[in-house]
Parts: C-alpha cells; structure tokens; sequence
C-alpha cells in the first residue's frame, strides 16, 4: 500500500472524463487546478468532472486551487511564442500589446520602478536570462544573455530585488472566493512570504461563508525559507515549489533547502508537497530520464508527503503513463526504507510537546513493538490521523471519520487511507463500526492485530488520549499459540478420542480436550488443532511443530464454546480463534 500521495495538475490534456477516471485508478490522491491560467469556466467544468466521477468510484479524491499569487508574468504573443538569441535586444514593457521578437509586455507595472541597470530577469524558471541595460517610464531594454523559446504568460523573476506587489490581487481574491463557493478541500498559496500572508487568505475564507479548506503555503523565495516556522504553525502544510525557488534562490541550495523543508514539515505535523519538473520529460516522452527516477525517489527517502505532477498531466502527451511511473518508482522506494530504525532514530525535541504528541508517538511504538498491521484512527477534523502520520509508522494509517471533507482532505497526508463511517452513540460503539468499514474498505481483515487511537469526547480536535490493541473479528477463544502459522476452516468438535476418530474427515480443524499418539492418522491431516489442555510442551505442541500445523493449547471450555461445522479463523501467532473466514490468512 502506497504510503506517499500522488498530486496531479489537471488540464487540456486530461478533459476527457476516461483518462479522468484513469488517473484515479493508477493513484491520484488529490487533482490540483493551476489558477495562473483557464478561466473559472474552464476550471468549473474539470472540478464537476472530478466530483462526479470521484462520487462513482467512492475515492476520496481532494481538489486543489493553487492561486496565481504575487508573481510578475508576460503577456501573450502574437504567435503565442517567440525565440530569442543570445545577445539581442528585448524590451518588457508596461504597455498593452501583443508581443513579438522585440517587446512583450509585463503584468506588474512598477516593475521599471523598481529594478536598475545591471539587474538580471529571468523568464520561465531561468530558462531564458537577460541583464537591464537601460530604463524608461514604461519600458525595461534588456540585452538576452541566455536565449531560447518563450511563450504566452511565462513568469518573470527578478532575483534580489524585493517586488512591491500586495500579496493578494483582486484575482486572487476573486479565485479564493470561487473555491469558497464550490467547496474545495484545498488552497495553495502562492509566493508565501510571511505567516500574515496565510492569516489573510484565512480571512478572506471565513468572510465569505468557507469551511474547512487547508492551505497549503508555497515555498518559493528566500523570504519564505527564512520564515518557514511561523508559515508552518499558520498553514496546513507547505509546498517545496522548486521552480520559481530555482530562480530566486542559488540552485545550488535547492537540494539542502528540500530536505530542510520536509523535515520542519514533519517535525510540525504538517503536509508537505515536493513539486515541479518531478517528471518534466513524460511531458513529451514515454518514460522518465533517470534522474528523475533518482529525484521522485529522492524526495519520498526526504519524508515528503506527497509529489506533484504538473505539466506532465495538464498538458503533457502521458498523463496516465506519468501517474502509474510515479507510483510505482514510490512504492519501489518505500518498499526499501526501514521504517522502524528510522522511527527509532527521529529527533522528537520537538515532537513530544502535549497529550496528542504523546499518545500518537506511544501508538506508533505500539504498533511497531507488536508489528500490528495497521494503526486506526478516529478523527472528526483529521488530526489524529495527521500526528500520526507524522512520526512516519511502518503500518498503514487508517483514517477513520464522519466528516466526507476531512476524508477526502486525508488523502493528501502521508500514510492514510481515509474511511468514511457513521456517527455512534458511545465510544466503544465507534470503535466496533469503524473496524467494520476498514475491513469493508479492505485495508484490514480478519485476525490483523490493530492499534486504535482517538479522542474522548469524540469530536474536539487535538483531544486523542486513548491507545487500545485490538484482534480484527469476533474472537471465540483464547488459548497459547505454537507457531506462527493461521488457518480458516470449519470445526470439528470432538469431545474424546471416539468421536474424533469417528467423525472427523481431514482437511477441518480438530479441536478436542487432549491429543494422544492414537490420533496421529487423524492429526496429520487436520488443518489446525486446538486443545483444551497443555501449554507449548504438550502433545498438541509438539505434533504441530514436527507437522507445521498452526496449534492453540490451554482453550478453556473449547469444546463446549465450539461448535462443529462453523468457519473460522485460528491464528496460532496470537493465541485468538475468531468467527469468518479470510482467504488471505490461510496458510500465511
């Protein structure tokens, strides 16, 4: 089970409600709209696409409106692009026209009032660099250093120059109020500076009736790496935005910056995103380069939460190809990580600072101690679910909620399978009912130990203080396991050695007061024993470890409790005989 969330950019090249439904099913976890470009039309219509076929298939699919934020862009060009040669001239200009070989215009009109002679811009994430080699009122000359080809709308950086720009324009404004309306799960903040940036977007979210949509605050400038702190602790998670951050920050640091990122991320309980040019060639090829295989994976060795793809799905010739090369390079990845050794070895200074830290950092322990197969958590808002994930558990995390938002929201949190299921009266009532769905959701099965953890009263976030161990299944009998060994079958009660001999036909699981040498026939073809009597140097014990057979000693009353011909499940590792059935713990 894939640990690490896929984020996929939706666009042209994916409008058709099939290649949709694709994405889904080769594991986008959560769809991203790129507000820089389309119109609320445009987006309208993929955002009602995805709820509808979300709906379908019951996945918990998240939507992302990433905004435009405070960023400088060209316009567009006659031909929708031009080349430009090294040492030419180019003018960026405040005017409004339609751009060719010799000038473009720009969408921030103070920008000749703020750069000087010797500044270098650069366009497209750096793609194309020029230096100013003169100003006027409107316009700034530019002599091109670094050509190449330009297109409609690209961003302009200009690194070491503090822009004065208002972090929300009245389109932002315009796009945070659309995803109000229409319910998003998601906000990107683009070109987070501060933790007062994140606070306005808040505002302007409660001012216009929204509830519940998380923001995730982009990383994308020296400013922002320098405040990472208090943009965490106001945000619901960070986005590393490495293209943009290549530009105003040296490359050279990306990689440091990265990794520092991810894990302030983690340290605060918070989500975080590694984005841009993750798989940039499948924009155009069938399969990656090999670095950035090493790039995906290196990201997922960080602890990132999730990975994006951007124009790879929106307007790239792959997108389905894209999605399933990046599950599988972060199933392969995550498949070599020792998750328990690095637990072990996780700085916690900062970590265990309350009840919630505490108890989420106790049951992950739980569950590795007893290698439990998966942790559930009960969650209203999603936070118990999220500390648990930040101590990166080697089990899956099950996400159990009321709340549809939140489950379609834990979908972007590293390690959680969200599950939907029904509000109850009492706690242990909840506990029952959300074992139910997880086994219904098929992420556990009968005879898994589990680790539940929630909060009392049910329903105030940050309240978790219970850790409970629990057996998946209605439990029947216990007794003392030999082996490691679990069998399904149906009983046959026999309470002597007549009625064993007598009415048992092989392949069913024997249980009876004692074993004796006389049944031996008998016991070499029993699926399973379970005894009344003995402990691990009983008869029993012994014949099932020369036989390899799964034995529970020491059952107290079995053969008055057990009834011939019911199916269950009998797991020798722990001692637990429970009612159904389960394929997949036959013989494992």
């Amino acid at each position: 089970m894939r640990k690490t969330k896929i984020i996929c950019t939706v666009g042209p090249a994916v409008d058709d409600e099939n290649i949709l439904r694709k994405l889904i099913e080769e594991g986008m976890d959560v769809a991203r709209l790129n507000f820089s470009h389309g119109s609320h039309e445009e987006h309208l219509k993929r955002i009602m696409a995805i709820k509808k076929i979300r709906e379908e298939m019951g996945k918990p699919v998240a939507l992302l409106l990433d905004t435009k934020g405070p960023e400088v862009r060209l316009g567009q060009f006659e031909d929708g692009w031009v080349e430009l040669n090294t040492n030419e001239q180019f003018i960026l200009t405040t005017e409004e026209l339609l751009g060719n070989k010799e000038k473009v215009s720009i969408t921030y009109k103070n920008l000749p009032e703020v750069v000087k002679k010797g500044d270098r811009i650069l366009i497209d994430d750096g793609l194309v660099e020029m230096v100013v080699t003169d100003l006027t009122d409107t316009d700034i000359i530019c002599t091109v250093m670094n050509g190449g080809v330009i297109k409609d709308k690209k961003g302009l950086n200009v690194p070491g120059v503090k822009l004065d720009m208002p972090y929300l324009s009245d389109k932002d404004i315009e796009d945070i109020k659309f995803a109000v309306k229409h319910d998003l799960e998601y906000i990107a903040a683009s070109f987070t500076r501060t933790a007062t940036d994140i606070i306005d977007i808040k505002t302007i979210i409660e001012e216009n009736g929204g509830h519940n949509i998380q923001i995730i605050a982009k990383i994308e400038n020296g400013e922002g790496v320098d405040n990472i702190d208090e943009i965490l602790m106001a945000s619901d998670g960070i986005m590393v935005a490495r293209g943009d951050m290549g530009v105003e920050i040296d490359y050279n640091e990306l990689p440091r910056i990265q990794k520092l990122l991810i894990k302030k991320a983690m340290v605060h309980g918070k989500k975080s995103i590694t984005a841009t040019q993750m798989l940039d060639s499948m924009i155009s090829k069938p399969r990656p380069t090999r670095a950035e295989i090493s790039d995906v994976a290196n990201a997922i060795y960080d602890g990132t939460s999730a990975i994006m793809l951007s124009g790879e799905t929106s307007i790239g010739k792959y997108p389905v190809a894209s999605v399933k090369t990046m599950a599988k390079i972060a199933e392969s990845t995550e498949a070599s990580i020792h998750y328990k050794k690095r637990f072990h070895q996780m700085e916690l200074t900062e970590s265990i600072s309350n009840v919630t830290n505490a108890i989420s950092h106790a049951t992950c322990t739980t569950a590795h101690d007893l290698d439990a197969s998966a942790i559930l958590t009960l969650t209203v808002s999603g936070t118990t679910a999220r500390m648990i994930s930040k101590f990166r558990p080697a089990c899956p995390i099950i996400g159990c909620t009321t709340d549809e938002k939140v489950w379609r929201q834990l979908n972007m949190s590293w390690g959680v399978t969200p599950v939907l299921f029904e509000e109850k009266q009492t706690s242990d009532e909840l506990f029952e009912h959300a074992v139910e769905k997880a086994v219904e959701a098929g992420v556990v099965k009968c005879g898994d130990l589990v680790v539940l953890t929630a909060g009392l009263p049910i329903g105030i976030p940050g309240m978790t203080n219970i850790l409970k161990v629990h057996i998946v299944g209605n439990i029947l009998m216990r007794g003392i396991g030999v082996t490691q060994k679990s069998a399904v079958g149906t009983l046959c009660v026999c309470k002597n050695e007549e009625e064993a001999l007598k009415n048992f036909n092989g392949g069913e699981i024997l249980v009876i007061p004692e074993t004796t040498n006389r049944l031996m026939s008998l016991l070499r073809r029993a699926k399973g024993i379970i005894t009344e009597k003995g402990d691990i140097s009983s008869h029993a014990a012994i014949v099932g470890l020369s036989l390899d057979v799964p034995v529970i000693c020491g059952a107290e009353h079995a053969t008055k409790v057990l009834r011939s011909g019911i199916t269950v499940t009998m797991d020798a590792s722990t001692g637990v005989v429970y009612s159904g059935s389960n394929d997949e713990t036959n013989n494992s």
